[in-house]
């Protein structure tokens, strides 16, 4: 009979699992990748607001959720214990949360409830692996989840990005965890600075998949796509579109996604006439078959973790204009081999990098074969080994540390 230990079983710990967003998708590209290796994988939602998960998602992936917010799952009270209950969770709901702090991006979401909620869960957990995925989880999970499960923190942005309240919760809350995980080479150098004597590892996210329909250098179709959120930097990348229409009038620009900015973005796109050039539009789940309509791709956030639809894109052959913003672009793309990098919130040399695309076919074609090498070494076979050793290295180590102290105490 073998010796080897089962795999411990793995919960990843979402805010919103149900969201769209860049970290959603790439804990559930971990999780289909862990799950068909036979790892026990589950999923866990901080709140629920939306009835169906929006990625693609095995079904042999456990999802369960904290706190669901959703009008059908809540049942009005009827005896006086229920409304007694029913007014102290409205009071919690309404009180601000003790642990996280107001700089953290996502803090309009947390309340003393949902606090609480994540904290007795926290500490009914006895075994397997942990993974928070954002600062907030990560500091209830240093604090509270104590109780024998392995902690991995992991970081999908740039510490430099951090409002300050947050940055000062990182130094004293990441060294309890087993391991912080994060993104890019400057993160890690970063994080280890910081955090002297913790692990820090650097395990880029991976794209789902490397098996995609090429783009056609021919295509007068630039893309962009992301949340229509100031941090996408999508109010630069119009006005530069702008210096390009009389050059190039019969080129457009899509942008996908949906949020708070639409409205302005709309109104930006009327004042420089761009009505006939440049289209908002909105969120879509076959962005694979939109980005395979195009001829190159742009980034053009303000700040990053590791822009994943940008790797994406780079797998179907698109050459990318990026700034170069923290953190990132310039960890994946290599100047004027599989795109162009451009200083950051700089709309004119957004443009410039742009129209120089935009002019020679045969430059979008060449870089666009750089790009497809380039996204490789971010496809699933390459990353998701890595966190399959992690897993296994620290549970190793956990059980390692527990037999010692039986033994001390026998």
């Amino acid at each position: 009979m073998s010796g080897r230990r089962p795999h411990p079983r793995v919960r990843y710990l979402l805010l919103h699992a149900y969201g769209r967003g860049g970290t959603i998708r790439t804990v559930m590209n971990q999780a289909n990748s862990l799950v068909a290796a036979g790892w026990d994988v589950e999923i866990v939602s901080a709140v629920r607001r939306r009835d169906d998960i929006q990625f693609p998602l095995d079904p042999r992936v456990t999802v369960s959720t904290i706190v669901d917010l959703r009008e059908a799952a809540y049942t009005p009270p009827s005896g006086l214990a229920d409304r007694w209950r029913d007014r102290r969770r409205g009071r919690l709901l309404d009180a601000p949360p003790r642990y996280i702090p107001a700089g953290e991006f996502g803090y309009r979401y947390f309340n003393r409830y949902v606090e609480d909620r994540l904290i007795a869960y926290m500490r009914a957990l006895t075994d397997g692996v942990l993974v928070t995925t954002r600062p907030a989880l990560n500091f209830l999970a240093a604090l509270h989840a104590t109780n024998g499960v392995v902690r991995v923190a992991q970081e999908h942005m740039n510490h430099g990005t951090h409002k300050r309240d947050v940055q000062q919760r990182i130094r004293e809350t990441y060294p309890r965890f087993d391991a912080v995980a994060v993104l890019t080479e400057r993160d890690r150098d970063e994080y280890e600075e910081l955090l002297p004597g913790t692990r820090v590892v650097r395990i880029p996210n991976a794209v789902h998949s490397l098996d995609q329909v090429p783009a056609r250098p021919q295509s007068k179709i630039a893309v962009a796509a992301g949340r229509l959120f100031p941090q996408k930097g999508f109010d630069m990348l119009i006005p530069a579109w702008a210096k390009l229409v009389e050059t190039f009038p019969d080129w457009q620009l899509r942008i996908y996604g949906s949020g708070e900015k639409k409205a302005e973005l709309r109104i930006l796109i009327e004042e420089h006439h761009l009505y006939n050039h440049v289209f908002l539009m909105g969120h879509t789940d076959r962005l694979d078959d939109e980005l395979a309509k195009a001829s190159f791709y742009v980034l053009s956030s303000r700040f990053e973790g590791l822009p994943m639809v940008m790797i994406e894109a780079m797998s179907h052959a698109l050459p990318v204009v990026s700034f170069d913003c923290p953190t990132g672009p310039a960890d994946v793309l290599t100047h004027g081999i599989d795109g162009l990098l451009v200083p950051p919130e700089d709309p004119d040399a957004l443009a410039d990098a742009m129209a120089r695309l935009m002019a020679d076919e045969k430059l979008r074609a060449d870089m666009g074969v750089a790009a497809v090498l380039t996204a490789a070494s971010y496809g699933p076979d390459a990353v998701h080994p890595r966190w399959e050793a992690l897993f296994t290295d620290l549970h190793g180590q956990r059980h390692a540390t527990a037999g010692a102290a039986k033994g001390q105490h026998a």
